[in-house]
């Protein structure tokens, strides 16, 4: 029997990331980067996927939290004779002076585990198993000096740990016997250690805990938010920060594959890889927070990637390499057996041509945040730019296409991808207003076209017997995407018209506080949990559309919905509050943080009005 998705924390250092369960195993890791093939994927297989797993002798209970405002997990374990705390983190180090381009801190490829005992007397092991490319690469272990070295062709994991580490069959097992006071460590690290880099002793795996401390600390005080969300804000942010990939600047949708989305279904996607949506998404998340520095390093990403200037811009990236693609690993039983376990991604063939508006939406918030003074190499040919994502847009306005959901049921007409093209021109003629090398006429151009969109749109979106905008046009399917087109502006939340889809979405697709991304035919096999962006989406339409006191209710009861240590996958079923899908998910925390900044902007706003309607009473 799996572990709840819901079990899970992540750790990392903006190169690759793990995921520990509650009971403190790491049941996911790849390394060196997050696409690379796992060495430990019991996630994914209970039985054959491999883990480094901690036990203590005797029943156990454990506790947990993030070390504050850092991406250190720290689990207290308290069991019948005594008390101890496990500190995980994977070392970052802040590179001295900061760059003005490129990951901002140096990574090596390691994972620490910090073990104290704090009352009493406690007992057990750790036990490291690693089943390299996905549980599909034989390894064989060996003692090296005090250390175990795990090889399998060119992959390598090292082993080092107080006390020594022994051999038991295919595992490293580090048994521990700790009295108040005392310590016990463990660093796994890929590859082969540099003689200089060496971790040999707790002093040196403690200086590498405060420097990777630091390094987080020092991130979040660059936080401009100071709301009253800030727990699950920051979380969310630190989130997003994990899965960037600093090297390249690529962001990941999420840390996992295969996740299921629907239990029983076939719904188990590879999300380790850069969509322009979700990517722009995090950066308009990243900007609303004061990391302009994450967006421009996105930025650079899709320049270095995308070297035709928006002529051929595509909807995914790998984070440093080509796609790979869609394999099935047919030996691995899936999460709760839920098959088939899936990596890459075939998506990325389809048209989805919602995503112009998506990045020039994202271009639009960073330039205006850095004046339309952004680095040369941002600046560089925006003009051209501009025209080869306009022209691509305005090129596809009338084709049928597989939209943001990436249906397998063939192209359609849908009314987001209409309405994110209109945001592409929309935004294209804001960004060209400040800048030179756009001829006025241009600007005249798209605004003529844009406004022959949107009468489109509001025209053969609306159906007259839902009383609601659907997801395609002459369609009586009812689509959660609509509203995250009025959180653009390419519908007005405060229109009877929107306020109507809303009402529709929530008693059609709603589940109480939860919605669904739609209910039809999708071709694919399973029913699928609500989509935990949805609500986000819709607390946002609330308070846009003025019922502020509702959407506080909504968003703070969802907050709550996440984990112990406040991460979200991507959906959760209605009927039991499990979460589902990729663990974390970076749409399910943009969404987040995006729908704080809106809702806490509204109740100002709120306020201002009520406090001007005040002073005019008093002043009567």
């Amino acid at each position: 029997m799996s572990k709840p998705i819901s079990d899970y924390a992540l750790i990392g250092d903006t190169h690759s990331c793990a995921l520990i369960a509650r009971d403190g195993s790491i049941d996911w890791l790849c390394w060196p980067r997050h696409d690379s093939p796992a060495l430990f994927v019991k996630l994914l297989d209970d039985d054959t996927g491999g883990s480094c797993s901690v036990a203590f002798d005797g029943p156990t209970e454990a506790v947990r939290r993030y070390l504050p405002d850092t991406n250190i997990l720290e689990t207290t374990f308290t069991t019948a004779t005594g008390r101890a705390r496990l500190v995980d983190l994977m070392p970052v180090n802040p590179p001295s002076p900061e760059p003005d381009e490129g990951p901002d801190g140096e990574s090596e490829s390691r994972l620490i585990r910090l073990l104290t005992c704090e009352q009493g007397r406690v007992t057990g092991a750790f036990r490291v198993r690693p089943t390299f490319d996905y549980a599909r690469r034989p390894c064989t272990p060996l003692m090296a000096g005090g250390s175990v070295l795990f090889e399998a062709g060119d992959w390598r994991l090292r082993v080092n740990a107080q006390p020594c580490p022994t051999l038991d069959g295919d595992a490293a097992e580090v048994r521990f016997s700790l009295s108040a006071g005392e310590t016990a460590y463990l660093v796994l690290t890929h590859g082969e250690d540099q003689d200089e880099a060496c971790i040999e002793d707790y002093a040196g795996a403690r200086r590498r805990l405060e420097t990777t401390a630091d390094y987080w600390r020092r991130w979040c005080a660059r936080s401009t938010y100071r709301g009253a969300y800030r727990e699950a804000v920051m979380r969310s942010a630190l989130c997003l920060k994990l899965l960037t990939y600093s090297p390249s600047g690529g962001i990941v949708a999420a840390a996992t594959a295969g996740l299921p989305e629907a239990v029983p279904g076939n719904r188990n996607y590879d999300y380790r890889f850069t969509w322009m949506r979700d990517a722009a998404f995090t950066v308009t998340a990243f900007v609303m927070l004061g990391y302009v520095r994450e967006a421009s390093e996105f930025l650079r990403f899709l320049r270095e990637r995308d070297g035709t200037y928006g002529r051929e811009t595509r909807l995914m990236y790998g984070i440093a390499d080509g796609m790979p693609p869609e394999e099935e690993l047919s030996h691995l039983a899936g999460w709760n057996g839920v098959r088939p376990v899936v990596i890459g991604n075939v998506a990325e063939a389809q048209d989805q041509h919602d995503i112009y508006g998506e990045l020039l939406r994202a271009l639009c918030i960073f330039l205006e945040a850095v004046d339309y003074d952004p680095p040369e190499k941002v600046n560089d040919r925006l003009p051209e730019v501009l025209h080869n994502l306009t022209a691509r847009a305005i090129r596809h306005r009338h084709d049928a296409d597989h939209g943001i959901w990436e249906l397998r049921t063939g192209p359609r007409q849908q009314v987001h991808t209409k309405a994110m093209i209109w945001v592409a021109l929309r935004d294209a003629a804001r960004i060209a207003r400040n800048i030179a090398g756009v001829a006025a006429e241009t600007i005249a151009e798209w605004e003529r076209i844009a406004a022959e969109i949107r009468a489109e749109y509001l025209e053969q979106g609306w159906n007259a017997e839902k009383q609601a905008y659907v997801g395609a046009y002459g369609s009586h399917h009812l689509d959660a995407a609509v509203l995250r087109a009025a959180l653009f502006g390419a519908l007005d939340p405060t229109e009877p018209r929107m306020r109507a889809t809303l009402a529709a979405v929530e008693r059609e697709l709603g589940v109480g506080d939860l919605i669904y991304r739609y209910r039809m035919e999708d071709g694919l096999e399973g029913d699928e949990g609500t989509f935990t962006a949805c609500a986000f989406w819709r607390v946002g339409c609330l308070a846009l559309g003025g019922r502020a006191a509702e959407a506080k209710a909504a968003f703070e009861r969802l907050i709550a919905r996440a984990n112990d240590v406040g991460l979200l996958a991507e959906e959760i079923d209605p009927a039991t509050g499990a979460q589902r899908g990729n663990m974390p998910q970076g749409f399910s925390h943009m969404a987040l943080i995006n729908a704080a900044l809106r809702l806490e902007s509204s109740i100002a706003r709120f306020d201002a009005d009520d406090g001007a309607d005040a002073m005019a009473s008093a002043a009567e």
